[in-house]
């Protein structure tokens, strides 16, 4: 089966090189426990096998034997736009790294579209010289839901795609959209996403959330990850759990994997030890 690696070494080294072609994967975060540094290094070093191939071999290595480059990496964000997520990331890996594998991955900015029907000042989120009538005639006067799902059907297939994030679509639910919307455009993204064959992330604070929802997106994905704060004494340390994974729980079961520890880098996110069942 061919996989679309993370761009997490130890991760893909574990998981026979990524994850499987067409997998929509959400990424059930607390706040600061690796959920985002995971996206960001995920996009990053998969840039940077087209952007920089040694500087890329020097902090990644070799594919597995059925792991393929995407063909592309997207990063689609609602409320920030390219420079402000340059700047995150440079917080978190070392500048070459991030320079280099940007300079391959492509920015979508729906921020207009997110906060228009919204009361933040337009100014906060707009350019000064554009009106609420340009940006009508630039969406043809189409709705948020069915804009970005034109977005993703033109930029997905065959790509690493980044939804940053989730969250904010949640978080708009009863204000300017339904929660069955973002439920219904989930399933709707499992289904396409097999036609797609590339690989979909999707973060999401799951604090944000309550139970019986974070349940809905789970079953809507192809597979969650959970990355949570474990403390131990008198340290916390990051931890990441496979909670459901099609094509890819089954490898970690057979290795008795229970919880993986992570860590950041200069290369970004990684794992830096396995917990397994003794």
């Amino acid at each position: 089966m061919e996989r679309i690696p993370f761009g997490i070494r130890q991760l893909d080294a574990i998981v026979n090189g990524g994850a499987p072609a067409g997998s929509v994967v959400l990424l059930s975060g607390e706040a600061g426990a690796g959920s985002r540094e995971f996206m960001h290094t995920s996009a990053v070093m998969n840039g940077l096998a087209t952007g920089d191939p040694e500087l890329y071999d020097l902090h990644y290595g070799d594919l597995a034997a059925d792991a393929v480059q995407p063909d592309e990496v997207h990063y689609l964000s609602f409320t920030a736009d390219e420079a402000a997520l340059r700047r995150e990331m440079l917080m978190e890996m070392d500048d070459d790294i991030v320079d280099a594998g940007l300079d391959s991955v492509h920015f979508h900015d729906m921020s207009e579209r997110y906060f228009h029907p919204t009361p933040v000042p337009r100014n906060w989120y707009s350019e000064a010289t554009r009106t609420i009538q340009d940006l009508r005639n630039d969406g043809e006067r189409k709705d948020f839901l069915t804009a970005l799902g034109e977005t993703l059907s033109a930029i997905a297939p065959g790509n690493l795609l980044i939804i940053d994030s989730l969250t904010d679509l949640v978080s708009a639910a009863g204000e300017t959209l339904e929660w069955a919307d973002i439920f219904v455009l989930m399933k709707g993204l499992q289904k396409a996403s097999y036609e797609w064959d590339g690989l979909v992330l999707l973060p999401i604070n799951h604090d944000t959330l309550t139970a019986q929802r974070l349940g809905q997106l789970s079953d809507a994905a192809t597979g969650t990850m959970r990355f949570s704060w474990e403390s131990g004494g008198s340290t916390r340390a990051r931890t990441l759990v496979v909670k459901q994974f099609r094509g890819v729980l089954s490898q970690i079961e057979a290795e008795n994997i229970v919880r993986f520890e992570t860590e950041l880098g200069d290369a970004g996110f990684d794992i830096s030890d396995v917990r397994k069942i003794r």
